[in-house]
């Protein structure tokens, strides 16, 4: 009987060693699909930031139904600028808690953002906003 009782509370252990193994890469994958997620709803924010700087007027500072001139220092966006090569800030480039995110691509009909999450630099979030087609977002690297 002590035998089978030995071997029982091994079994359990091992049993309960790989549940907690397999949760643990669960809650990874989650952690890392919630930041990409935030990226993604960053990405909207910003959009529609921009959207509104667009049908602004240019006497109100905004962008008089042009997207020429938009940069991160016309839009209510928290975080940090980034920086460019001169180590100037970049208002092109903006870092929060979830991201990094560039502004490119800027035409008087649209723009395109990419964010980058901080939990998996491999992946980007790429949205593309157009007055005709409103905002794509497409995602690499997952």
């Amino acid at each position: 009987m002590g035998q089978q009782q030995l071997l029982l509370v091994i079994l359990v252990t091992i049993i309960v060693g790989i549940a907690t193994v397999v949760a643990i890469n669960t809650f990874g994958t989650s952690a890392q699909q919630a930041n990409v997620d935030a990226v993604r709803q960053d990405i909207a924010a910003i959009s529609t930031s921009a959207q509104a700087w667009f049908i602004r007027p240019d006497m109100l500072e905004g962008g008089g139904n042009s997207y020429e001139g938009l940069n991160f220092n016309n839009i209510p966006f928290g975080g940090e600028a980034g920086l460019d090569e001169d180590d100037n800030p970049d208002p092109l480039v903006r870092t929060n808690a979830n991201g990094t995110y560039t502004l490119s691509g800027i035409t008087a009909t649209g723009f395109t953002v990419e964010g980058v999450p901080v939990s998996n630099p491999d992946v980007t979030v790429t949205g593309v906003f157009t007055v005709a087609g409103g905002l794509v977002m497409t995602t690499t690297g997952l």
